[in-house]
């Protein structure tokens, strides 16, 4: 069996009450969002968003899970989160890979694939529907805030952008390439970056419509 499944991991919503704040990573992890179905939900960089997440009260997670964060554990064990005025999604909807072992990042021609387009315009609409305000949208990583950026046809929404949560991709964004700077400060500055902006009503932000 492959160690990268590659099926498409659709959007997570809260069962019910409005989104205020839609968040996007770039893809399914091997070991999250891949295994578990959910995205964010079992890999490395997602144990922070969830941690976010449930600080600011936009998500109740199960107290098991911090045991051991593995995608494969919580569907096995049938746990997941419950989300509160926020949903999660990525800028391509399935783990990309070749041979189904090895993680490759989502192209441009990925990213700019007509179905891919309609999906996240499509997500956002549904996220933006019976919203006080414009939507905000948080991207992790460049790849995910290049494509939304360039979507036509979404309702307004603002567009915040923060390095992608992954080791690499905190130590790229870290001044000097993260020299000298430890991984667990650099997660904890991203970690209150990203409650700063779950916790604000209407940041500032640039809005696209």
């Amino acid at each position: 069996m492959p160690r990268i499944q590659g099926q498409p991991v659709p959007a997570l919503f809260p069962d019910s009450g409005p989104v205020s704040v839609m968040l996007f990573g770039e893809a399914p992890g091997p070991r999250g969002a891949d295994q578990s179905g959910l995205p964010f939900w079992g890999d490395g960089a997602g144990i922070t968003v969830y941690r976010a997440l449930a600080a600011t009260g936009r998500a109740e997670v199960p107290e098991a899970v911090w045991e051991d964060w593995d995608g494969a554990r919580f569907k096995a064990l049938a746990l997941a989160p419950r989300l509160i005025g926020t949903a999660l999604s990525n800028a391509y909807p399935a783990c990309p890979t070749k041979d189904g072992e090895h993680f490759h990042a989502p192209s441009n021609r990925d990213l700019l694939d007509p179905a891919n387009l309609a999906r996240l315009v499509s997500e956002l609409t549904r996220a933006s529907r019976g919203g006080a305000s414009a939507l905000r949208v948080i991207a992790f990583g460049k790849r995910a805030e290049w494509v939304l950026s360039r979507l036509k046809g979404a309702p307004p929404f603002e567009l915040h952008a923060l390095p992608h949560p992954s080791a690499q991709g905190l130590l790229q964004a870290a001044p000097g390439k993260g020299k000298g700077l430890r991984l667990e400060d650099l997660r904890a500055e991203w970690e209150a970056r990203l409650r700063r902006l779950l916790d604000q009503d209407r940041p500032e932000g640039r809005t696209f419509a």
